[in-house]
């Protein structure tokens, strides 16, 4: 039974920051609960104050220069006293954070001391707080790794961070935040860089310690999938403030605010498009208005990039003369068409060799073998003079819009530089040009002073796109464009990627991994998994006759916005993905496939066709 006495009560909270403009608030007067065994997920977009309220319960705003400056964080501790946690000293909030209130961060690499082994991190709070001795603490963190689900825990304490995979890390930073026991563990976005099926074991790891040991559980995020999934209370905020607060299935079924219903609209839901043969902009709501996207139909496709047989491979080198001991095979024998003016998407988990097969068709990364022709134009044997001017046919959009944009430079400069480049057009033509890209990607005209800094993430993705567009290529290789983006944002980006799309005659290699996304805006679908494509097809035979087993398992693993459909339970079972890494000497077999239907090819295991 769920106690019924709140184990946090957080009363008319109040956050403000210093900042050279004069004080801004993050947070005004926002009040919510959380009782032991619950789970609340506070929603919203980026910048409407989730963070900074549950920085504020473990007081780590003031090291971000935030200040709180009303409200009460009301806290039964361990000892069955009620605190407020504002009004504690730091000597006393140290004994609290981690021992009895534990966080787990969204990024892993910096929640992680690169300096230190696994082991060392995660003995330091039971040393500290739990005053075992280092033999007992060796013992105690062995066994949460195992609760965790890392595989060869004896040998991975002993690791550093850096020789982790991504899901690993992340699960080493909830181990650390579930070391002691905590009363309440609050996870901020936790699973935002996680594949599917990493996510998946991840939200069924934290609900089974919430259920087991009567956690309460403060989560963070903007997927309103994961929300469906986890949550047994939801706050939504917007702007600092709380907009809308109730149990889960209220919030979903029957949300009151106008903002909720914006929310819940942009979430691509997988099996939306089930029935429909071509990708359709999404239904946004603004000013509540409904319009019926166009569906993006080529009339009569002829194929504008064709693959064949594509292998990118990179040298491993280790000894004293750094010879090459062993080599990754990223990419194997990868064959792929793309029509003019459709999409094609790559699938996949993170390591699967999505982002190296784009790079590799820009030559971006030299491919070992294959062949790359786009409209005719064999990429991979031109010269480097050649290969420049056939850039302006084909263009990449980052996953990191901050890292692909200079900091340094005016966003009218970054966007025109292409145009520069090529000697495009007279100053005042590049002027126009730009001016209309910017009204292109829904950028106020003023923004083209701006830096990047100057802009949010779903800003600078489109400055990003902007770009991409300057030279009116042939091809755009969208790699994870909208991964990092809010939903609302999201939404936004990839109907603006659709709309070119049917304006403008563009192909696109979209690479992503989730797939509710790569259902919305395909044409054909390729599922990669260990450097191979192992199903192929238009996105109607892919979705829905997934024939391969991993697809299947992909499917499975993707949460679903509704509440009703719980998908988080213990079953996932997933096989570890095994390495990519051969011997020098390695002979990799060529891929075989056999055709289900015209068009929807399966890879043949290797084993069945010697």
């Amino acid at each position: 039974m769920l106690d019924d006495k709140p184990l946090v009560s957080i009363e008319n909270l109040r956050v403000e920051f210093e900042t050279s403009d004069g004080v801004v608030v993050g947070v005004r007067d926002v009040t919510f609960d959380i009782k032991p065994g619950e789970c609340v997920c506070v929603v919203g977009e980026s910048g409407s104050g989730k963070s900074v309220s549950s920085l504020s319960l473990m007081r780590l705003v003031e090291f971000g220069g935030g200040t709180i400056a009303g409200g009460r964080l009301m806290f039964e501790a361990d000892d069955g006293r009620v605190i407020d946690l504002a009004q504690q000293s730091l000597p006393a909030m140290r004994d609290i954070r981690g021992n009895q209130i534990g966080m787990i961060f969204q990024e892993p690499m910096t929640a992680l001391n690169p300096v230190f082994t696994v082991g060392e991190q995660l003995t330091e709070g039971l040393i500290v707080h739990r005053g075992l001795k280092k033999s007992d603490a060796r013992a105690r963190a062995l066994e949460i790794l195992r609760q965790v689900r890392i595989p060869e825990p004896e040998r991975r304490l002993d690791q550093y961070p850096h020789e982790l995979s991504g899901g690993m890390r992340q699960r080493v930073v909830i181990a650390i935040a579930m070391a002691c026991e905590p009363r309440l563990l609050i996870c901020d976005e936790p699973t935002t860089a996680l594949d599917v099926t990493i996510q998946a074991e991840i939200l069924a790891l934290i609900d089974r310690l919430k259920r087991e040991k009567q956690i309460a559980v403060l989560f963070i995020t903007h997927d309103m999938a994961v929300v469906a999934q986890m949550a047994d209370r939801v706050v939504v905020m917007y702007r600092g403030n709380k907009v809308e607060e109730g149990p889960v299935a209220q919030i979903f079924e029957n949300p009151r605010e106008d903002y909720t219903k914006m929310l819940l609209a942009a979430v691509p839901r997988l099996g939306e498009m089930t029935g429909k043969s071509a990708p359709e902009r999404m239904r946004l709501m603004r000013d509540g208005s409904v319009s019926a996207p166009e569906p993006i139909i080529v009339k009569d496709p002829r194929p504008l990039l064709t693959v064949r047989n594509l292998t990118t491979r990179f040298p491993v080198k280790g000894g004293l003369l750094r010879r090459t001991m062993a080599r990754v095979h990223a990419v194997e024998d990868v064959s792929l068409t793309i029509n003019a003016g459709e999409t094609l998407s790559l699938v996949g988990e993170s390591g699967c060799g999505k982002s190296t097969c784009g790079r590799s068709i820009l030559r971006l990364v030299e491919p070992e073998s294959g062949r790359v022709s786009l409209d005719g134009t064999d990429i991979l044997a031109l010269s480097p003079g050649d290969l420049r001017r056939a850039r302006r046919d084909m263009q990449m959009i980052f996953q990191d819009p901050f890292a692909s944009l200079d900091p340094h430079m005016k966003l009218y400069d970054q966007v025109a530089e292409p145009l520069e480049n090529f000697g495009i057009g007279s100053r005042s033509e590049r002027k126009d040009r730009i001016a209309a890209l910017f009204d292109r990607v829904e950028l106020p005209r003023s923004f083209m002073r701006r830096y990047p800094h100057e802009m949010s993430g779903g800003q600078r993705q489109r400055i990003a796109i902007a770009r991409a567009l300057a030279l009116n290529p042939k091809l755009i290789i969208a790699d994870e464009a909208v991964s990092a983006l809010d939903v609302s944002v999201q939404a936004q980006v990839l109907n603006l990627l659709m709309e070119l799309q049917g304006d403008l005659g563009i192909s696109m290699l979209f690479i992503s991994h989730d797939m509710a996304v790569v259902e919305r805006v395909s044409h054909h679908v390729g599922v990669m998994y260990l450097g191979r494509i192992v199903e192929m097809g238009t996105r109607r035979q892919v979705f829905e006759n997934p024939q391969h087993n991993y697809t299947r398992q992909l499917m499975a693993a993707v949460p679903v916005a509704d509440p009703r459909q719980k998908k988080i339970s213990e079953d996932l079972k997933f096989k570890p993905i095994p390495s990519p890494i051969h011997p020098v000497d390695y002979q990799a077999a060529p891929s075989v496939y056999r055709e289900v239907a015209p068009g929807h090819k399966v890879l043949v295991e290797p084993s069945t066709h010697h």
